[in-house]
């Protein structure tokens, strides 16, 4: 298996050596480069202008986090600890992200909110994943919870499982975090899967495990199976403890904190496999614990894994830098932004697209006979003539009852815009091409 594939610093960072310590280089470097970007030495050396001496634009830039570094309890198998600092960069998305949350993304209405947002729920579980190998497209997985049929393979009991698992995040938002939950998360994202000679719900028992891209570069070693109880024991302290800044205590922001929880479960790596799906369950877990709601809906897993090398590469750097979490924090900002401003186009897409239901139904009788969920129905139906509809389908996209789906359908089949026939023991409703002209 091949090194690690980055190069490293050409020195060891040390407040006390005066080899490159210039201070006209202090003054002018900061935490990131002019663009607000945190980068190591392999990026940062080659953003220098031919006549910058880069040792000491380093040592100045190292010099300028250093001060700014803050320490969270939480240490590598050495005993060196673990640290991040805030750059102006970074508290700019920290304030966007937190700012979206405090307007509110989705609609007061119930109903409303759950068309919206009706095909974000499962989102997370199946691009989770799919970043873990599985091989199954969105229709099937879509098709495969929403019809609660029995998984046929490991690929399928994945998505199956994440689904369950984003779910039981929900259950424990106001729970304090402990070792057993931690192997709850696992049992359930994990149930059916042997791979690497995984028991779910259980910590890995050797240390036969190293982490690798997807060129087979080492990443990491993890630290020894032996010390793995008591490592996640004081991960769970620091999940725990009050970080809010009052009464003299230290402020985290709970974004932060959240990204920090994501990071060390897949850096300790204690099971022989899920770790990453449990990292980003923890992640969930806090940000909606912090009252960050609407996370249920943002898939990070669906960004992460279009670009997976990037992602192990802000672990690797956080690592190999003096344990440096910012490296880390900042690509999962960056993910988060982006993975907001996707929701944010989904949500006005689905916005316009109901506004344009509601202008076909302006004037016919059944604008009121209607409602919003049928109007949405409405809307699949005359963009997918022949499309079938199921009760199970239509009560997992809209968190309605099975009877009040069936009762839905059964009406829209009364008007002539679907057309029901049994398959096997299913009843499926078909969308006709004929509902302009019934409109």
């Amino acid at each position: 298996m091949a090194k690690s594939i980055i190069e490293k610093a050409p020195f060891k960072f040390d407040i006390t050596n005066e080899e490159y310590l210039d201070f006209e280089y202090l003054m002018r470097y900061k935490e990131t480069d002019t663009k607000g970007k945190y980068l190591y030495w392999d990026k940062f050396r080659w953003r220098l202008s031919e006549n910058e001496d880069a040792k000491k634009a380093w040592f100045a830039t190292k010099f300028a986090r250093y001060r700014s570094l803050k320490q969270i309890g939480l240490s590598d198998e050495n005993g060196k600890s673990f640290s991040f600092c805030i750059p102006d960069s970074l508290e700019a998305k920290l304030y966007k992200i937190s700012h979206i949350a405090s307007k509110g993304l989705t609609p007061s209405s119930s109903i409303k909110r759950d068309y919206l947002i009706s095909s974000l729920v499962i989102e997370e579980a199946i691009s989770s994943s799919q970043l873990e190998g599985a091989s199954t497209t969105r229709e099937v997985a879509k098709d495969l919870i929403v019809s609660n049929k029995k998984p046929k393979n490991e690929d399928e009991e994945m998505i199956i499982n994440n689904y369950l698992l984003m779910q039981e995040i929900k259950e424990l938002k106001d729970e304090d975090l402990t070792i057993d939950m931690i192997l709850n998360f696992h049992k359930i994202a994990t149930k059916g899967n042997s791979n690497n000679g995984n028991i779910a719900g259980s910590f890995r028992v050797n240390d036969n495990i190293v982490i690798a891209d997807y060129d087979g570069n080492i990443m990491h070693q993890p630290p020894s199976y032996k010390s793995i109880a008591k490592r996640v024991q004081k991960l769970c302290n620091f999940a725990n403890t009050q970080h809010d800044g009052e009464d003299g205590s230290e402020f985290i922001h709970p974004i932060v904190k959240a990204i920090i929880l994501h990071f060390f479960i897949g850096y300790e790596h204690p099971f022989s496999d899920g770790n990453g799906r449990v990292a980003r369950a923890l992640f969930y877990w806090y940000m909606i614990k912090s009252g960050f709601d609407y996370f249920e809906y943002i898939s990070i897993s669906s960004l992460l894994k279009k670009a997976p090398k990037k992602y192990a590469l802000s672990y690797k750097y956080s690592e190999i830098d003096d344990n440096d979490l910012t490296y880390f924090i900042d690509y999962q900002l960056e993910i988060i932004d982006r993975a907001i401003e996707e929701l944010l186009n989904y949500l006005q897409n689905k916005e316009n697209e109901f506004k344009e239901i509601s202008r076909l139904l302006e004037h016919s009788k059944y604008n009121k006979l209607l409602n919003f969920i049928q109007k949405d129905i409405l809307k699949k139906a005359i963009k997918n003539p022949g499309r079938a509809f199921t009760t199970l389908e239509i009560a997992a996209d809209y968190g309605v009852t099975l009877s009040s789906a069936r009762k839905y359908l059964a009406q829209m089949v009364d008007y002539g815009f679907l057309a029901n026939y049994k398959r096997g023991k299913t009843v499926q409703y078909i969308a006709l091409n004929t509902i302009k002209e019934i409109i």
